[in-house]
């Protein structure tokens, strides 16, 4: 059932538009090329390595890398919450890091959330939004994927933003940052696996879900609702998407 009605949300745009009808997308035609090209890299290269990943190292020790780098998004995401002035969201993120690299090993171990200290995440294309800058076209980068004119204008800032930008020698930011792909790539092994078998069109899919995760405004300007959640529509990772069919046993 679940996966005849994500079929359906696949082959038609917000309003029941048909392929090729999505004004959000009038780079339709150069996105396809792109989305072609990522999935062919992630089907030659990436979907096998992080799968002998997963099957090589530990869960545990899998999680605390999922936690280290999530704790170096933590302090990007107090930036922004500062920067969009958001006075929970900051304080929230502060503890956070600072709970987490002190008493987590670094960020290994995630103390913050047993402590109930929620994560805000967000970036610097969301400050944007917040502050009023459209969206604009969507747009699949190549290597990178979906984004937009406004996000992708916003990859540097973000970039420079991670504490791992910083990191020398560059081979160890270098061997940080591979680590930092395979590893996300992992948790997302099983929701690609569900994506493939439910839509029928991965593109449209893949589309509407960031698109609906980064504009949930009503009015399609590209500002962020108050009560934004950074992973609305977002595929789960592997633990989520792992945990469902045992919850609904």
């Amino acid at each position: 059932m679940t996966a005849a009605m994500l079929a359906g949300c696949a082959s038609t745009g917000p309003q029941g538009q048909a392929f090729g009808q999505d004004p959000r997308d009038p780079l339709e035609s150069f996105n396809r090329s792109m989305y072609s090209f990522n999935d062919g890299l992630d089907r030659a290269i990436l979907r096998p390595v992080a799968t002998g990943y997963q099957k090589a190292v530990p869960s545990p020790v899998r999680t605390g890398v999922g936690n280290f780098f999530g704790n170096l998004g933590d302090a990007w995401s107090f930036v922004n919450n500062v920067l969009q002035f958001k006075g929970e969201a900051s304080m929230s993120s502060f503890f956070r890091v600072a709970v987490n690299s002190t008493f987590g090993l670094g960020g290994l171990l995630d103390v913050a959330t047993e402590m109930r200290l929620e994560r805000y995440k967000t970036d610097f294309g969301m400050t944007l939004g917040h502050w009023g800058v459209p969206s604009g076209p969507y747009l699949v980068l190549p290597f990178w994927g979906s984004s937009s004119i406004r996000d992708a204008a916003a990859l540097p800032v973000d970039a420079y933003g991670n504490p791992l930008f910083h990191l020398n020698p560059d081979s160890h930011r270098y061997a940080l940052y591979g680590l930092r792909l395979v590893d996300a790539r992992a948790r997302l092994l099983r929701a690609s696996d569900m994506l493939d078998q439910a839509a029928l069109d991965p593109y449209v899919m893949t589309r509407d879900l960031y698109l609906s995760s980064r504009n949930p405004g009503s009015g399609g300007d590209g500002m962020l609702d108050d009560d934004y959640d950074a992973d609305a529509g977002a595929l789960p990772d592997e633990d989520e998407s792992a945990a469902a069919p045992a919850a609904a046993q």
